[in-house]
């Protein structure tokens, strides 16, 4: 049925199109349908374009098609609802070809502008274009599909109305997608409302546009009834498509909910053990400490670990320190189980936490004794028994800490006090009792930051020779000055260091210092350097003196390394083949703190020592002078049958110089002698000069 187009003039045009408006209607339920149909659309579009934009799970193809598609039917079937609603007084009809160009133009436009307003890279501007994209495609279906229009008369336009519609269709589209990709809390719903207003606006501002002035009209009608079916049907096939695609976001959204919950148990919870893990124990103790600040209650945190754990792991391999770590965390498991509202988690290898509500109806050493039980109870591993022990440490909120991180340190300070204590594997955190751990402690981290800082230093004690007085050479000694404490004796911070490893780094700048500075004496004596246990074990200790010698260009028979007998027996295979390579070097080897082990004799068999150092116990005891001449000729006795020169140290006295002298000893040390002293008050006295 052929059609009749043109554009309004300015005169006649006019009337014609009033005339023409007046004549058309629409039906009021297929418009309503429309609008509802676009609403349900938009809806449906603005949530799977969201989803599209989330690239976290790696399906950003397959939601720009669905929002392509419900995009394109959207705009499609609200046209085509509303249009068949329309009733313009006379005959009217569709051409198929172009009205399934006008589906293809809105899909295939509504795609181009989804993907350039979700596009991977950030910019200001796209989403903005993308909405324009979406805007034209939105009016070319709607121009595309009116021109599909047939009808028995003349079809006007007006110009300006066109341009407005259009304008309403881009500018509303660009807004939908800018707001959509901003970090908007309603970004969502603002597409929602602003695309469907985007449709709507451009059809019926698109409608008003339009005139259609009947031409005379024969006896063929329209069928208004096969066009009201036809626009039901159409309505409700777009409602299922739609709905189909909602269903599949909704149950999309479900699931990932439900993955999400899956993988926020999983974050929560130690695999090894079934229990919580660290995360989830700071979100619980962060709650349960606002509960009982609320409730006027009382917190108790307990701090578990395993004892020797280390060993089992060395010994019997990581599947049996698994094993244990299992079946231990099941026995907590259940304990927490008959102890409702307690809390326990694995927050570290070998370590556990437990939180438990104190007060009329829960006893904590209750809890305790239970907890001591459970972890104590042998295991089972195939043939095999083990007995595992575990020091266990509490602090109570709000009684001993007034937050959350004193309340953890102060349960932690229990639980080391437990550790070092055989006899009480639980302790309770008491202030006094555990304020020297806290000190240690701190002292411990200062200890870190002191090379960083330059709080250390070398002093030097000369080394003397006994019938002469002539200087041998001096024995480098570490000094700490802290920065609020002052200084502090190696007595305190050596041990610490060696406890925290720390004994390494600081062993191995003090070998290199010693170097260094030996290198600029004149005259050339040796200097002595002290190698605890830890660096022995360490492989890098050979590799470490060769570097400190070819740094500083000291010769290797300057050098002697003092070694005491815990640490030559500590690692003794290792030992015995690192001081063999060092030896090689020409670097001397001293047996230091003599007679205080009991396998000397056997230390002096196995090693090969280049002097003995006997220690200042053998002159500062409650012995004789008698007795102390025998033990030093001993002594000397067994340096003469292994080749070794003799040093006695802490001398003090001249009548422990003249015993010494009585004996026919090498080499003597202490303050008789010489206090440890920086160097350069040494090159200012006059005993050392330096090369450079």
């Amino acid at each position: 049925m052929p059609s009749g187009a043109g554009i309004t003039s300015p005169e006649g045009g006019a009337a014609a199109m009033t005339h023409a408006h007046a004549s058309a209607h629409h039906d009021p339920f297929l418009v309503a349908t429309a609008a509802l149909l676009c609403l349900a659309g938009a809806w449906a579009t603005s949530r799977f374009f969201q989803r599209m934009t989330d690239d976290r799970y790696g399906q950003r193809a397959s939601w720009l098609f669905l929002t392509a598609l419900a995009s394109g039917v959207t705009i499609w079937c609200t046209h085509f609802v509303a249009m068949l609603g329309y009733h313009p007084g006379t005959p009217m009809d569709f051409d198929r070809w172009q009205t399934a160009l006008s589906l293809a133009v809105a899909v295939l436009g509504s795609a181009a502008g989804f993907l350039v307003a979700g596009g991977d890279q950030p910019s200001r501007f796209r989403p903005a274009l993308g909405g324009v994209l979406v805007g034209l495609a939105v009016a070319s279906m709607h121009y595309v599909g009116m021109s599909a229009l047939r009808v028995q008369g003349t079809v006007l336009w007006d110009t300006p109305v066109v341009a407005v519609s259009v304008a309403c269709a881009v500018v509303l589209g660009a807004g939908a997608l800018h707001v959509a990709r901003r970090p908007l809390r309603h970004a969502g719903n603002l597409m929602w409302v602003l695309f469907a207003a985007s449709v709507l606006l451009l059809h019926f501002v698109g409608m008003r546009a339009m005139a259609v002035v009947p031409s005379s009209v024969d006896a063929t009608y329209t069928d208004d009834e096969s066009l009201y079916v036809l626009a039901v049907t159409i309505a409700a096939l777009s409602f299922v498509t739609i709905g189909a695609g909602a269903a599949g976001y909704l149950i999309d959204d479900r699931t990932r909910t439900a993955a999400v919950e899956r993988f926020r148990r999983l974050a929560l919870t130690d695999v090894l053990t079934g229990l919580p893990n660290r995360a989830s124990f700071n979100e619980r103790l962060h709650a349960d400490i606002q509960r009982a600040r609320r409730q006027g209650h009382r917190l108790a945190l307990v701090v578990i670990d395993i004892d020797d754990f280390k060993e089992i792991n060395d010994l019997r391999g990581h599947n049996v320190g698994d094993e244990v770590l299992s079946v231990l965390g099941g026995r907590m498991s259940e304990l927490v189980r008959e102890d409702a509202g307690a809390f326990i988690a694995r927050v570290g290898g070998d370590e556990f936490v437990a939180l438990v509500r104190v007060g009329e109806d829960r006893d904590l050493p209750g809890f305790l004794a239970r907890l001591q039980h459970a972890l104590s109870a042998p295991i089972h591993l195939d043939s095999d028994l083990l007995a595992p022990q575990a020091s266990i440490g509490a602090a109570v909120f709000p009684d001993d800490a007034a937050d959350a991180e004193t309340l953890i340190n102060n349960a932690d300070l229990a639980m080391y006090r437990a550790k070092s204590d055989p006899l009480h594997e639980l302790q309770v955190y008491d202030a006094m009792l555990d304020e020297q751990t806290r000190v240690r402690r701190g002292m411990a981290a200062d200890l870190r930051k002191a090379l960083e800082r330059d709080e250390l230093s070398l002093q030097y004690q000369v080394q003397t020779a006994v019938p002469s007085g002539e200087i041998r050479g001096y024995e480098a000694l570490l000094r700490w000055q802290h920065p609020t404490l002052g200084p502090i004796s190696p007595a305190e911070f050596i041990p610490l260091a060696e406890a925290t490893g720390l004994i390494v780094p600081i062993g191995e700048w003090v070998l290199r210092t010693a170097c260094a500075e030996a290198a600029t004496w004149e005259p050339a004596y040796r200097v002595a350097v002290n190698v605890s246990a830890v660096q022995l074990a360490r492989p890098g200790l050979v590799e470490s003196v060769r570097s400190a010698l070819a740094d500083s260009g000291l010769p290797a028979e300057r050098l002697e390394l003092e070694l005491t007998e815990t640490a030559l027996f500590t690692e003794r295979q290792r030992a015995g083949e690192a001081l063999a390579e060092i030896k090689a070097l020409g670097v001397g080897i001293a047996l230091d703190d003599f007679g205080t082990g009991y396998s000397s004799l056997d230390a002096l068999r196995s090693f090969p020592f280049d002097r003995i150092k006997i220690d200042r116990s053998f002159f500062s005891g409650s012995g004789t002078p008698e007795q102390t001449v025998v033990l030093v000729q001993a002594v000397l006795s067994l340096g003469r049958t292994f080749g070794m020169r003799v040093l006695a140290e802490g001398i003090e006295t001249t009548d422990q110089l003249a015993l010494l002298t009585t004996t026919g000893c090498d080499e003597a040390q202490g303050y008789l002698f010489g206090r440890p002293t920086p160097v350069d008050e040494i090159v200012r006295a006059g005993d050392l000069r330096r090369s450079r």
